[in-house]
């Protein structure tokens, strides 16, 4: 009897519970079709998202990325080259005023050398240095120096060298950081070795790209001028002027003064012989000559008619003259 009665009352609760699951699924579905009727949700979702998409992708402490490397355009590469002959009066004058120009406005002097002709006139040969934003200015103020012969200016192009070298130089660091990257991990000895060998390889790589990039800098950021200055007029090109009087005159004055040195330069040469034999002469003459055994004179020939008379008389004898005795 007690069990029968308390089985009873477990029905009205089994009801109760499936009541109250049937209850939450009716409440759930109202939400939705009330969510799907109504627009505010909607908004408010596209709201959070299009805020999300302004504030981009945030890393996993909130932190917001960098922002992506945009490419730089980069500016012309220029490789400036000049060449100047200048007729001055005093050389070593316009040297040091060209040396001055140059090392004023940041620039320096890169070779220099030096000569004589056979005249004595000085001719100086100097290789200048300067930056190429004041490449005008400094090319302006040698001219000024003295006249100018000959000029020659050259501007080469190598942007597209620059941007290459520069790609291949970032290229190859990042390669030699990946292999270091693979030594601190490898454990085994053949695998280090290994990548040893390959770390060499394209360090050799790096640094070639780097001296490279290094004379290109070098050559784009100092332009080269070469000055030549001499004393002396430069030769003029064969037909552009006849020659007239006055340069028959020079030449013939050059002639002249030539030969009279090539002279002076021969009488110095044989004086030494002249003089010594003037000495043999005297000794001869004055020593030698007077101390010789003297000749026999030779018998007057003889003719038909007596012996021919002798240049100068004989002496008379003491039978000839008796009376002068």
């Amino acid at each position: 009897m007690r069990t029968a009665r308390s089985a009873r009352p477990a029905r009205p609760t089994g009801a109760l519970a499936g009541i109250l699951l049937v209850a939450s699924l009716a409440l759930a579905g109202c939400g939705g079709a009330a969510d799907d009727n109504t627009g505010g949700g909607t908004s408010a979702k596209s709201a959070a998202n299009g805020a999300d998409v302004a504030a981009g992708p945030r890393t996993a402490d909130g932190a917001e990325p960098a922002a992506p490397r945009t490419p730089r355009l980069t500016q012309n590469a220029i490789v400036r080259t000049a060449s100047l002959t200048l007729q001055v009066k005093d050389v070593p004058k316009a040297l040091d005023q060209a040396r001055t120009t140059a090392q004023g406005e940041g620039g320096y002097v890169g070779k220099e050398s030096t000569s004589r002709d056979a005249g004595g006139h000085e001719h100086t040969r100097v290789v200048l240095r300067v930056p190429s934003a004041k490449y005008d200015e400094v090319l302006a103020g040698l001219q000024g120096t003295g006249r100018l012969i000959d000029r020659t200016a050259q501007a080469e192009d190598v942007t597209d060298q620059v941007v290459d070298v520069d790609s291949r130089v970032r290229s190859q660091r990042a390669s030699v950081d990946r292999i270091r990257a693979l030594m601190a991990r490898a454990t085994k000895l053949s695998d280090v070795v290994e990548l040893e060998g390959e770390l060499s390889s394209r360090q050799a790589d790096l640094e070639s790209l780097l001296a490279r990039q290094a004379s290109l800098k070098d050559r784009t950021s100092l332009a080269t001028i070469t000055l030549s200055l001499s004393e002396t007029p430069v030769k003029k090109a064969a037909g552009d002027d006849s020659p007239g009087v006055v340069d028959a005159l020079s030449g013939g004055w050059h002639v002249f003064v030539s030969m009279l040195r090539w002279i002076v330069l021969a009488l110095g040469a044989a004086l030494p012989f002249a003089v010594c034999a003037a000495l043999l002469t005297v000794l001869w003459l004055r020593v030698v000559r007077p101390r010789l055994p003297r000749r026999p004179e030779p018998a007057p020939a003889m003719t038909a008619l007596g012996p021919l008379p002798s240049a100068r008389p004989a002496p008379e004898s003491a039978e000839e003259r008796p009376g002068r005795d």
